[in-house]
């Protein structure tokens, strides 16, 4: 079954009931559920988020660390992702098969990770390989399918973070000539670009069209960049930045590398949303900030240090939509159908699809 025709069944639409409970009840109820499920419910909350979720998750952070606490959790039976769609399918990737990954809504998707499908990845790898032979190995960023993980998995490749992405992408290049860079362009060009590879040796592959773009001889080519991106770090410009230097000069700018070559070159710093949250927690008293990621954390961290000037750096940034599928109403809808012994939008992997992934998985943590 695919993903879309998951969608269209019925049994995953919520139903009008939760729609016109207050607020409050709905809160005191989902409290009441995590006290009778005790330490079989595990409730993990991206730091995305929206606080109406966030507030009931047993722990947050980003996608990879919070599949990692899922996995070391053992006493959980169910296991509620407030995430998105590949998130869930890392942690089950991960967990046992003694747990359950649910996800409150099957509608919060990524659309950085629905730019590379299985059938597009296998038909650019069989297209490169005639251009460049078995000089090339993929890596994937895990913001990913569990079928793309398992992909670079099978042809000896690797996952990476934005902590740990340089590692990862020097890691490859002991290996092969070449890498394969999926499915975020912006990450894959700002992590070469800082381990010492120029923009003139850096392709990109348009899976729309099946085709390299890439100006002179295809020789010199050392990385190539799948085109994809993340929604939400690609608005933020290089006219935000000016805004920023003309209206408060002492501001720094820290964004994330999933911005534009062009954002991260004109900022302060960048980071992963760990990076950016650490930061903030070590930067002094009274100090400015410009932020560029994704909007409920900024929001976040504006409350959590009051004593500092923090703001987006796009100000008419919106949260990141899919992540804001996940709400109160589904998060109780979920609950309510495990105590009713019918637990609702489970995720699961296949084997084969976990076999590899897990490959492409342990090389990175194994590497890092």
């Amino acid at each position: 079954m695919s993903f879309l025709d998951v969608l269209n069944k019925n049994q995953f639409i919520l139903p009008e009931r939760y729609k016109n409970t207050a607020k409050n009840v709905m809160e005191q109820k989902v409290a009441e559920i995590k006290k009778l499920l005790g330490k079989e419910l595990f409730i993990p909350g991206h730091h995305y988020q929206k606080d109406e979720v966030i507030q009931f998750a047993d722990t947050t952070g980003d996608s990879l660390q919070l599949a990692q606490v899922s996995a070391r959790n053992k006493d959980a039976k169910y296991i509620v992702f407030c995430g998105v769609h590949f998130m869930a399918e890392t942690a089950d990737i991960l967990t046992s098969a003694a747990q359950q990954v649910l996800l409150p809504d099957m509608r919060a998707g990524c659309s950085m990770a629905d730019m590379a499908t299985i059938h597009q990845t296998e038909r650019a790898w069989a297209e490169l390989q005639s251009l460049f032979g078995g000089t090339i190995l993929p890596l994937t960023y895990v913001n990913s399918t569990a079928a793309i993980k398992a992909f670079v998995g099978k042809h000896g490749g690797a996952t990476v973070t934005s902590s740990n992405a340089h590692a990862m992408v020097n890691w490859a290049f002991e290996k092969k000539e070449r890498i394969l860079f999926l499915p975020d362009q912006h990450l894959g060009r700002n992590t070469a670009f800082d381990i010492g590879i120029p923009l003139s040796q850096m392709a990109v592959w348009d899976p729309i069209q099946n085709e390299l773009i890439y100006e002179g001889d295809i020789e010199g080519v050392k990385v190539i960049l799948w085109k994809g991106h993340c929604s939400v770090h690609e608005k933020f410009t290089v006219d935000n930045i000016a805004h920023i230097r003309k209206m408060h000069p002492k501001m720094k700018i820290i964004v994330h590398p999933e911005c534009s070559r062009e954002v991260v070159s004109l900022s302060d710093d960048n980071g992963s949303t760990k990076y950016i949250i650490d930061t903030l927690i070590k930067a002094e008293p009274g100090s400015e900030w410009a932020i560029g990621t994704e909007m409920n954390l900024v929001n976040r961290l504006i409350k959590e240090h009051p004593t500092k000037k923090i703001v987006s750096l796009n100000p008419h940034m919106c949260p990141c939509l899919t992540m804001n599928r996940i709400d109160l109403e589904h998060l109780l809808w979920n609950l309510e159908c495990i105590i009713e012994g019918s637990p609702i939008n489970r995720i699961k992997v296949d084997e084969e699809t976990t076999k590899y992934a897990v490959l492409a998985l342990n090389r990175m943590l194994n590497r890092v």
